[in-house]
């Protein structure tokens, strides 16, 4: 039996709208995470927590959501910040009486190969977006989908991406039974030799209901590799724009 969380309250109040997190180490978030693995545990005032904002655990259920919220999910690496809470609380400013749900499975170093149906990481996504409905009675509203960075190093794998991806989003689609499902992907910041193809991939998907943010221009750490953590508050906020300009009130 798991000790109580001071924290956490007994009367939490289930999300109205679900939105699945997912790709890679920069929506996993990395902000603030030093160069020694250790997150600094700065929270800036857009990521903190919000009685509204809640996120599905490792072990399946709703709790507050606070950063770093992929810490149980991505746990090979340190986690930080992402862009997951300044999106949700930008969200729920805008949606009156709305109660948001993250749903975390972004893992950091994974190239798109591993998420096609039928890998380990595709089916926990899957399993776990289905659980978060059956556990809340809310709706998915969009999956945010950042990464690529994996599949920069070979012509090979950038030639592929949006083969790949478009697969990814129609297989997501069917096995959620949401034929529509908002997806808004994030057109890499940083990458390998190939970026550029697979950044003009991303760009380039032409579906219904998909959009795409640019993460191009947006500062990165030392590693010129993961954002910052202010960078990942831009994004986060960015992506809510993109998700209250293209989605709100399109049911």
């Amino acid at each position: 039996m798991e000790a109580p969380n001071p924290d956490q309250k007994s009367d939490i109040q289930n999300p109205t709208q679900i939105f699945i997190l997912s790709g890679q180490s920069n929506m996993a978030g990395r902000g603030g995470v030093t160069k020694h693995h250790h997150w600094d545990g700065v929270v800036p005032h857009e990521c903190q927590p919000h009685p509204s904002i809640l996120r599905f655990s490792a072990e399946l259920h709703w709790e507050p959501a606070r950063e770093p919220l992929h810490a149980d999910i991505d746990t090979k690496k340190a986690c930080g910040v992402g862009p997951g809470m300044s999106f949700a609380n930008a969200v729920v400013a805008r949606a009156e009486g709305e109660r948001v749900g993250l749903v975390p499975c972004a893992v950091g170093g994974t190239a798109i190969k591993e998420w096609a149906r039928g890998e380990e990481l595709y089916e926990s996504m899957v399993a776990r977006s289905k659980e978060s409905v059956n556990k809340s009675g809310g709706r998915i509203k969009a999956l945010l989908w950042y990464q690529g960075e994996s599949d920069a190093s070979t012509d090979h794998d950038a030639e592929a991406y949006q083969q790949n991806m478009e697969a990814f989003i129609s297989n997501v689609r069917e096995d959620l039974e949401l034929p529509s499902l908002p997806i808004i992907q994030v057109a890499l910041a940083s990458g390998d030799k190939y970026k550029e193809k697979v950044r003009e991939a991303q760009l380039g998907i032409n579906l219904q209901n998909v959009v795409c943010v640019d993460a191009k221009g947006l500062h990165l750490k030392e590693d010129h590799l993961h954002l910052t953590t202010e960078a990942q508050v831009k994004l986060g906020h960015m992506l809510a724009e993109a998700y209250l300009k293209h989605f709100v009130g399109s049911d």
